[in-house]
């Protein structure tokens, strides 16, 4: 399945080997299926279903913006849900959605740990970067230019720097196109690459360029920034915000079955 260009094999629970070896070897673009991720469905005590995302590398994954909409849709096609709109435990907690034929909105944890403006050195230049904890971490760096910057140089250093040990972070270059759109593009945390969407990326972009926007806004219901992914996909993030204090987002786009058969390990 793809969520806006972000790829994930989507399998069901249980599974007789290593989930995370078997990742590693799925999501191979060369000898296995290829995919930025695996995603797992089981079943759940707490909540309706349970997701678990395990990233390219092997590493487990807190959350997955795209990975939550593409196993929304996935559920409503085969598990036929008894309502419309159901909960996924996930390791971020339990987050909601719904789906709509190949469309899906997720409503994800609120977001937590904002630490805007942090002065980060990078081969001796100070990068200004606002931090935000989406489910996953997030570094979000704004600049001019979107499509020449140099991700796959820049990503790395950011994504492996000292100020966010030990859990590293994922790096979002956002550029401002008008009041109610920003483009971006992701490095990758557990993908160690520029992956073409990336949900919980989109989600703290367009959180902090809100408010980063609307600096007097502090209460407001249904505020909603667009999002342009690296894969030309425009992702709706809506969300409230209770005295400063963001809650309530939600995460809409499209999320598409590619392809289904037999893995032979």
């Amino acid at each position: 399945m793809a969520g806006a260009g972000n790829d994930f094999v989507v399998v069901e629970a249980p599974i007789k080997v290593d989930p995370k070896k078997l990742t590693i070897k799925v999501c191979d673009r060369t000898n296995g299926i290829g995919a930025d991720g695996l995603l797992i469905l089981d079943k759940s005590k707490r909540a309706d279903y349970q997701m678990r995302i395990i990233n390219a590398d092997g590493s487990e994954a807190e959350m997955c913006g795209n990975g939550a909409r593409c196993m929304a849709v996935y559920i409503a096609r085969h598990k036929s849900p008894k309502k419309k709109i159901f909960s996924l435990e996930t390791l971020a907690g339990i987050i909601l959605a719904q789906a709509n034929g190949e469309t899906a909105l997720v409503r994800l944890s609120d977001p937590t740990d904002y630490k805007p403006d942090i002065p980060v050195n990078v081969n001796g230049r100070t990068i200004h970067v606002h931090y935000i904890d989406t489910g996953v971490p997030h570094a979000i760096i704004y600049v001019d230019h979107l499509k020449d910057i140099n991700v796959q140089t820049i990503g790395p250093q950011i994504r492996h720097h000292k100020q966010f040990h030990p859990r590293g972070t994922n790096v979002d270059f956002v550029e401002q196109i008008d009041h109610h759109l920003v483009g971006v593009r992701t490095y990758e945390r557990g993908v160690e690459n520029e992956t073409k969407a990336c949900g919980t990326g989109a989600v703290a972009s367009a959180l902090i360029s809100y408010r980063k926007g609307n600096p007097a806004i502090t209460t407001k219901d249904k505020a909603q920034m667009n999002v342009k992914t690296k894969s030309g996909e425009i992702l709706r993030v809506t969300f409230d915000l209770k005295h400063g204090k963001i809650t309530n987002v939600w995460l809409k786009g499209s999320a598409q079955f590619i392809a289904q058969g037999k893995y032979f390990l």
